[in-house]
């Protein structure tokens, strides 16, 4: 029977905040009542650490440790977000960053683009290269730094920096962009309203989690209204604004596009009967060169969550 939360259950994407509020108030009492509280946590994290990697010890001894468990720890945002804090994590770096790519290929392909893995170095910088384009996409300049960036970081807070490549930089011979990544283990996984240096802050939307394949959902994210599809299991999200009529999607139905592949996918405006692609980037069907503003978005399988411009975050 699958777990269902109540709503008594902590919010464990906190707890790294709260432990760093309760260190910081303990600094009122002074250096040495700070110090012993740093103390604490790191003695109770150590004691705890040995006790996990002796119960995984314990269990692969008795040969229970098979893949379907391993995949299973791996799966499950609390076990493997304690795991990855004391380095006892099924899967290594790179297994995991590809795994977070994975993630957000959905996102990368409706914009006409994918990414491409190239190395985990020993110094633990993660080197990608863009690939495809982003045909008409307004949005393409910060798809790296929201989708992919947050991905990887929450993937595996270890690593030091995230080198990317294109192919116009291959061609010139230069080297990618170095996008830096701070407060490694500030968080166990990417939290609702963490904001990027970009103004931008990834809040979970529990509405879209259970959201059927062909449906269209209209939410709130913040204070930004937000329409959101899924096409099989792809999930894409938009300002909730058409850039026709600039009215909200109120009545908006998803539809094959006309002589179009199975898996193509047409968002239709009820008010003036606009089409919209959304495999595209909502590119506009109708000739008229209008265009919907998409939203980074990234599915664990368990939470969504979605990128929105700090100004409208709560």
């Amino acid at each position: 029977m699958a777990r269902e939360d109540s709503p008594a259950t902590p919010d464990w994407r906190t707890t790294g905040e709260r432990i760093d509020a309760l260190i910081a108030a303990s600094g009122s009492g002074g250096a040495v009542a700070r110090e012993r509280s740093e103390e604490l946590v790191r003695v109770v994290t150590d004691f705890y650490g040995a006790g996990l990697e002796r119960l995984l010890d314990l269990v692969h001894e008795q040969g229970r440790l098979d893949e379907d468990v391993l995949a299973a720890l791996a799966g499950d945002e609390l076990v493997a977000g304690v795991l990855l804090v004391h380095g006892l994590h099924p899967y290594g770096v790179e297994t995991r960053v590809e795994q977070a790519l994975e993630s957000v290929r959905p996102y990368l392909g409706s914009h006409g683009g994918d990414v491409e893995l190239l190395a985990v170095t020993d110094e633990g910088t993660v080197r990608l290269r863009l690939l495809g384009s982003c045909d008409g996409c307004p949005s393409s300049s910060v798809t790296l730094r929201l989708a992919v960036q947050g991905a990887v970081e929450a993937a595996a807070p270890e690593i030091t920096s995230i080198e990317v490549e294109t192919a116009a930089d291959e061609d010139a011979g230069a080297a990618g962009p170095l996008v830096p990544v701070d407060s490694l283990f500030a968080r166990l996984h990417t939290e609702s309203g963490t904001a990027g240096d970009d103004g931008a802050s990834w809040e979970v939307v529990p509405e879209l989690s259970g959201l059927e394949s062909g449906a269209v959902a209209r939410v709130g994210v913040g204070r930004m209204p937000v329409v959101a599809c899924r096409v099989g299991t792809d999930l894409f999200a938009f300002e909730d604004r058409c850039a026709r009529c600039e009215r909200p999607f109120e009545g908006a139905t998803l539809a094959r596009r006309l002589g179009g592949r199975s898996g193509d996918a047409v968002l239709r405006c009820a008010g003036c009967r606009a089409h919209y692609d959304v495999r595209r980037a909502g590119v506009c069907l109708d000739g008229d060169g209008g265009h919907l503003a998409p939203l980074p978005l990234l599915s664990d399988g368990a939470a969504v969550s979605v990128s929105v411009p700090a100004a409208v975050a709560p």
